[in-house]
C-alpha cells in the first residue's frame, strides 16, 4: 500500500542515516582526541582506572623531583666532606713535618690556622636549599640528625603510602655549635679526642682536630708526644670522614637507582593507561571511510524513498 502520510522506506532510510551520523561523530571524536574513552560516559570503569592512574603518574612526577633534590643535597654534602678530607691531609702532612727537632713550630701553625679556618668555611659553605648537614647546632629545637629523601609512592587497593630513604647525618656532621656544651654532639672535626689513638672521647677535654695548635710545643718527651697524639687525631678524622663519604656515596647510588625505576614504572603506568583509552588509529581511520561512503549511500537512499511518492502525483493527472 502507497500513502502519503507514511513513507515505511523514508523513515526506514532516515533511521538508518541517523544511525550511520552517530558513528561517523564517534568516530571523528576518537580520531581527533587519540582516545576511545575520553569521558566517563564513554567507558565508566575504564575512564575511572585511567583517571586514578593518572594521579598516580603525577605523585610520581613530585617523587622523582624529590629523588633529584635529595641527590642534590647529598652531592653537595660529599662534595664538601671530599675537599675536607685533602684539607685535613695537609694538616696531617704539616704535623709530621713538625716533628723535625728544632722546626719553628709557630709558623707551622700560621698555616694549620689557615687550614683549620678553611676546613670551617667548607663546612658552613655546604648548604643546599637552606640546609647544612655538615655545620649543625645540635641544641637547636628544630635539628634533627635524620633526613627523610621522598623514595617512592606506591597505591595497595585505596590505600597509598609514601616510602622514604633515610640518611643518618649524625656521622657525617663536621661541625656541631654544642660541641661546647657536650662532646658526644660534636662533630668529626671539632671533637675532643684521645691522646692514645686519636679516636673521638666524648667525655675528655683533650684536642679537637679544628682546635689543635703546636706553637708553642717544644722538643720535650711530654711535646713530641703531645704531636704525635695529634697526628693520630688527624689520621683519625680522615678515616671517619671516608667512612662519611663512602656512606654518602652508597646512599646516592641508590637513589640514582630508584630515579631510574620511578622513571620506568611510569613508563609502564603510561602503558597501561595507553591500552585502556586510547584508539586505535588505524582500525578508526578504516572505520571513517566505511561511514562515509554509508552515509553517501543512506542520503541516496533516502533520496530515493523520497521521490517514491512523487509517482502518486501521476495518478491524479
Amino acid at each position: 500500500m502507497s500513502s502519503i502520510n507514511t513513507n515505511v522506506a523514508a523513515m526506514t532510510a532516515l533511521q538508518n542515516l541517523t544511525q550511520t551520523n552517530k558513528s561517523l561523530i564517534e568516530v571523528q571524536k576518537r580520531i581527533s582526541t587519540g582516545l576511545r574513552v575520553a569521558e566517563a560516559s564513554d567507558n565508566a570503569a575504564y575512564w575511572s582506572i585511567a583517571t586514578t592512574m593518572r594521579s598516580d603518574i603525577a605523585a610520581l612526577s613530585t617523587v622523582q623531583d624529590a629523588l633529584g633534590l635529595g641527590a642534590a643535597a647529598i652531592d653537595v654534602a660529599y662534595t664538601a666532606v671530599n675537599s675536607s678530607i685533602e684539607v685535613v691531609n695537609q694538616i696531617k702532612s704539616k704535623l709530621v713535618t713538625a716533628r723535625e727537632p728544632g722546626l719553628d713550630r709557630a709558623k707551622v701553625q700560621s698555616e694549620i690556622t689557615e687550614l683549620q679556618e678553611h676546613l670551617n668555611s667548607i663546612a658552613h659553605s655546604a648548604s643546599f636549599s637552606g640546609d647544612n648537614w655538615l655545620a649543625v647546632d645540635s641544641n637547636l629545637a628544630s635539628y634533627n640528625g635524620t633526613k627523610n629523601i621522598v623514595a617512592s609512592f606506591t597505591r595497595t587497593g585505596d590505600m597509598v603510602t609514601v616510602q622514604t630513604i633515610t640518611i643518618d647525618t649524625v656521622s657525617i656532621e663536621l661541625f656541631d655549635a654544642n660541641a661546647a656544651t657536650t662532646n658526644a654532639a660534636a662533630g668529626i672535626l671539632d671533637a675532643n679526642r684521645k691522646t692514645t689513638d686519636g679516636t673521638i672521647d666524648n667525655t675528655g677535654t683533650t684536642f679537637s682536630v679544628y682546635g689543635l695548635n703546636i706553637s708553642s710545643l717544644t722538643d720535650s718527651t711530654t711535646d713530641l708526644a703531645t704531636l704525635d697524639s695529634y697526628v693520630k687525631g688527624a689520621d683519625a678524622a680522615i678515616k671517619e670522614m671516608t667512612t662519611a663519604a663512602a656512606s654518602l656515596g652508597a646512599v646516592k647510588s641508590r637513589i640514582g637507582l630508584q630515579q631510574g625505576f620511578v622513571k620506568n614504572l611510569m613508563n609502564a603506568l603510561d602503558r597501561g593507561i595507553g591500552a585502556l583509552i586510547d584508539a586505535d588509529m588505524n582500525e578508526e581511520s578504516t572505520k571513517l571511510q566505511a561511514l562515509q561512503v554509508k552515509q553517501q549511500l543512506g542520503i541516496q537512499t533516502l533520496s530515493i524513498a523520497n521521490s517514491d511518492s512523487q509517482g502518486i502525483l501521476k495518478l491524479f493527472r
